[in-house]
């Protein structure tokens, strides 16, 4: 370990082992429905139009988040000549967690020391949920990093106030500002509200806050307004004032009081799925957290806990839940992971340690299974190509399970490491893209020449748009019908259920259509079949 954690090497280490994570699918997973595909549209909308100020899907205002993974995504997408692709929108995502794995281990070893930090950065970069936002072009990854810089600084502070650290000079507290700033433009208030949530449970923990000393309150307020007022200033004056009132009223209130587009879930969710979200970390996150509260005199563990435990309470209060809302806190679930296998505690050899080990192994059987039975949902049947990624899950549950169980930790987490690079590699890259049920619009795509104008009646998935183009036109039955009388080279893409009333638009015209395919497959966000028909006019110009 000593070797390992030496110099320059646990940085290219974690390069390596997180792109090898990361990478893998990046450009095989077709664009996925909805919100990835709602970003990849709007940043491609921004290359179409010159409009950088303004996020739009087609015509709809996209007040939801602010501007800056737009700006990223299109300027990946415009470096790279590829703004039709996928991958380049999702390529912010893969730096966003690359930054945040290497920010982890180099603010963590000033807390933990260096073979906790490596192991907890290592375990970072292999949970399920990181993993799965970096091959997504969203939000989340590059917040992460924004907040594992703030916090880190944080962290820095209060073990300086601790007697444990040199106080921080003014590059980390010009830090800690940008990563408030830049987490504004990524993604509004959540990483102020992190920073203050573990201020706030320090301060009742401790009942001081002189270890905030130093840093620079006013000036950095100077900073992030310098940094977020001008686009809102523009975002205001484009829209009449408009998109700040829509951001609140149809994103950030819905959330807090309601269960916004069914995503609700009662608390204890989060604590439910930790488990498996946080996969394979999750062997040793629960044994370091309850490490950490019996041990939480000491200050890292304490920042750590103030890191974790309010922010989860609020994600659980909160009604609107999805898996990845507590992203935000597991660089400290791993750094915690990370302490408790580097000192080889007595706490992972304990009774309730050994039973939750024998649980964990299951979440590698349950994702052997779902690798298993999803073609048979998602694809065309049972497939060979299933079982490398099933073989690889049920390795990367059970071997390690059996070696924490027996006390061997550290080859235990090297062993889950393996398991999840093998894992996530054949699925990813393999597996997930043979799903052709799931690719519905891609497999849209593949039937018509690029530029082909689009009406499309009861399917109106984001990808669909992305994949055939802006001018997409999401309608109805009747619509699409009309769309098509008058559109030279038009084709119409009509749901089962809209065919009716397409086809007798179509009759009252007295023209004919004529079937080019059709599709049957899953439409993964409503969670039923679905059966599209291609049709163009017969005897068209």
């Amino acid at each position: 370990m000593l070797r390992l954690t030496s110099g320059l090497r646990p940085y290219f280490l974690l390069i390596v082992l997180s792109l090898a994570f990361f990478l893998p699918g990046l450009a095989a997973v077709p664009p996925i429905d909805r919100d990835e595909s709602r970003f990849a549209q709007a940043s491609h909308q921004m290359l179409e139009s010159g409009d950088y100020i303004r996020i739009q899907f087609q015509d709809e205002s996209r007040a939801k988040k602010p501007v800056g993974i737009y700006w990223m995504q299109a300027a990946s997408a415009r470096l790279f000549d590829a703004e039709r692709s996928i991958w380049a929108y999702r390529l912010p995502s893969v730096l966003g967690a690359l930054a945040a794995v290497l920010l982890t281990f180099a603010f963590g070893q000033g807390l933990v020391g260096r073979p906790a930090a490596l192991i907890g950065a290592a375990l970072l970069a292999a949970s399920l949920m990181l993993v799965s936002e970096a091959h997504q072009a969203k939000t989340d990854a590059v917040m992460l990093a924004t907040i594992v810089a703030a916090q880190g600084v944080l962290s820095r502070f209060y073990m300086a106030g601790n007697g444990a650290a040199k106080r921080p000079g003014q590059g980390a507290v010009l830090t800690f500002w940008l990563a408030q700033g830049l987490g504004i433009l990524i993604k509004g208030p959540i990483v102020p509200l992190i920073s203050l949530l573990t201020v706030a449970a320090l301060w009742i923990a401790d009942r001081r806050l002189g270890w905030l000393r130093g840093i620079r309150p006013l000036a950095g307020l100077l900073i992030v307004a310098a940094m977020v007022g001008p686009w809102v200033a523009a975002i205001s004056t484009a829209t009449g004032g408009q998109f700040i009132g829509q951001a609140v009223k149809s994103d950030l209130l819905p959330k807090l009081l309601g269960a916004q587009e069914s995503h609700g879930a009662p608390p204890g969710y989060y604590l439910l799925l930790v488990t498996a979200t946080l996969w394979p970390a999750s062997l040793f996150a629960l044994p370091g957290v309850v490490r950490a509260i019996k041990a939480r005199q000491a200050a890292a563990l304490r920042f750590c806990l103030a890191w974790i435990v309010p922010a989860w309470i609020v994600f659980e209060a909160v009604p609107t839940k999805l898996p990845h809302y507590v992203l935000p806190t597991y660089p400290a679930l791993a750094l915690l992971a990370g302490i408790a296998v580097a000192a080889e505690d007595g706490v992972l050899r304990s009774g309730w340690a050994r039973i939750f080990y024998g649980l964990w192994a299951l979440v590698g059987l349950g994702l052997a299974g779902l690798f298993v039975f999803a073609p048979l949902r998602l694809g065309e049947g049972l497939t060979w190509l299933s079982a490398p990624a099933a073989i690889a899950a049920v390795l990367g549950g059970v071997l390690p399970a059996a070696l924490a169980w027996r006390g061997r930790a550290q080859a235990a987490v090297a062993v889950s490491l393996a398991g999840a690079l093998l894992t996530y590699g054949l699925a990813f890259h393999t597996l997930l893209p043979s799903l052709d049920r799931m690719w519905v619009s891609q497999r849209i795509a593949a039937m018509l020449p690029p530029g082909t104008p689009v009406a499309a009646a009861g399917f109106h998935e984001p990808s669909l748009v992305f994949l055939l183009g802006t001018e997409t036109r999401l309608t109805n039955g009747p619509e699409a019908g009309r769309f098509l009388l008058a559109t030279p080279d038009a084709v119409a893409v009509v749901e089962a259920g809209d065919e009716p009333e397409f086809h007798a638009t179509i009759d009252a015209a007295g023209r004919k259509v004529r079937l080019i395919g059709n599709v049957d497959g899953f439409n993964y966000s409503r969670g039923r079949p679905v059966r599209l028909d291609v049709w163009d006019l017969e005897g068209k110009p």
